[in-house]
């Protein structure tokens, strides 16, 4: 396939120990090797944004735009924006608990909020599927990962199929064993949102406030990849108020950060790895553009790089052990049938998990209510009796 070839098609794409209640259940896998996922891209429906909330700094939800925030370059100049990445760490610093297990929480709010009012109504959600934009992300990446596993679990409810992912053993030990210079690597990122965004439209950034990473704006999207219809949120960083489009997602930028890089490896590996996931979670939003912030090892960011969502396979596509957007769409597609196909049963409580490890199938397990049953009761008994709205402090209990 020439490289105008595959530009146009992808440019036509409408924009420890197991628990006792352990079901027995026939053994199914799906294998994730690319070579059996290349083949022509499927059909993608452009995302089309259903509306948006936000979280606040004390992490509760607000069916609103209040924290969405716009995009505000520095002016370009020679001597690069020497944002200082460090400043404010620790001190105004406030990461969310990451102990607090969410779920589908806050997305499942805003649907109780809106589902009478989708269009082609509550039906349209029967055999569609609800999740997280990050958790389709995991999955376009799976046949190119080679260090971390993931676990989903999934359950239907009144026809729609719900999945949300688990934390790995592995994953939650990680985690806790995260070291001081991760965390501060981890600040670093979010520092650079706000030496980049501002709260207006017009207005400048202001970097001398507290970085609280409890503070999201989610967009709320459907699309559709190959038969399957998807509603799924994921966090935006900010609009861009001067891009051509003004309608959302084609307005909205990602912001990320990465070590400056002087040789030509350390480049392929930055353009096989991280490229690879920026992409699949901005294709999957319809995020057009990607900026970059390259900080030394100073913690500076000295330079910045604009790189075009639909533009980015372009650097791995002579690269023999590169990634094929293909390949990653074709490799969802099969899991979602996959899914679809095993969590046939139509129970709330009822829990088929699926388990990846790199190197291997994909699993899957199934579980009768804790600790895996993630729809949560007050979402289950609003939907029953088919409530206009949520309650509006929902107990993480549930």
């Amino acid at each position: 396939m020439d490289r105008r070839e595959n530009k146009r098609k992808l440019e036509n794409v409408e924009v420890e120990c197991e628990p006792r209640n352990k079901l027995t259940s026939p053994a199914s896998s799906l294998p994730t090797d690319p070579a059996l996922y290349t083949g022509p891209f499927p059909f993608y429906g452009r995302p089309s944004e259903l509306g948006c909330f936000s979280l606040d700094a004390q992490r509760q939800y607000h069916g609103d735009a209040q924290a969405l925030r716009y995009y505000s370059p520095p002016p370009t100049n020679d001597q690069g924006p020497n944002f200082d990445l460090r400043d404010g760490y620790p001190d105004r610093y406030q990461p969310r608990d990451e102990e607090l297990q969410e779920g589908l929480d806050h997305l499942l709010h805003w649907l109780l909020d809106h589902r009478g009012k989708l269009e082609g109504g509550p039906g349209w959600l029967a055999g569609a599927i609800v999740t997280w934009r990050g958790h389709l992300t995991k999955l376009l990446t799976t046949p190119y990962e080679q260090q971390e596993g993931w676990q989903l679990a999934a359950s239907r409810f009144q026809g729609t199929l719900y999945l949300s992912e688990v934390e790995t053993p592995a994953a939650r030990a990680q985690r806790l064993a995260r070291p001081p210079l991760l965390r501060e690597l981890m600040y670093m990122g979010y520092k650079f949102e706000q030496y980049m965004c501002a709260d207006k439209p017009g207005s400048f950034p202001d970097p001398s406030g507290e970085v609280n990473t409890n503070v999201a704006f989610c967009s709320v999207l459907r699309s559709r990849l190959g038969n399957h219809r998807l509603l799924f949120s994921g966090e935006v960083d900010c609009m861009d108020p001067r891009a051509p489009c003004t309608q959302p997602p084609a307005c909205y930028v990602e912001l990320k950060t990465s070590k400056e890089m002087h040789r030509p490896g350390h480049w392929r590996n930055f353009y096989r790895h991280k490229l690879l996931k920026w992409w699949a979670q901005s294709f999957l939003l319809g995020v057009p553009n990607v900026v970059a912030g390259f900080r030394n090892p100073e913690g500076f960011v000295c330079s910045l790089k604009t790189f075009p969502t639909m533009e980015m396979f372009e650097y791995v596509r002579n690269d023999r052990d590169g990634w094929n957007p293909s390949v990653c769409m074709n490799f969802c597609a099969a899991f979602l049938s996959f899914a679809q196909n095993t969590v046939v049963q139509d129970d709330p409580r009822l829990v088929y998990l699926f388990s990846w490890e790199p190197g291997s199938p994909v699993t899957v397990s199934k579980y009768q209510d804790a600790p895996y049953a993630f729809l949560p009761t007050w979402y289950v008994e609003a939907v029953t009796r088919d409530l206009p709205s949520a309650p509006k402090t929902p107990s993480p209990k549930d």
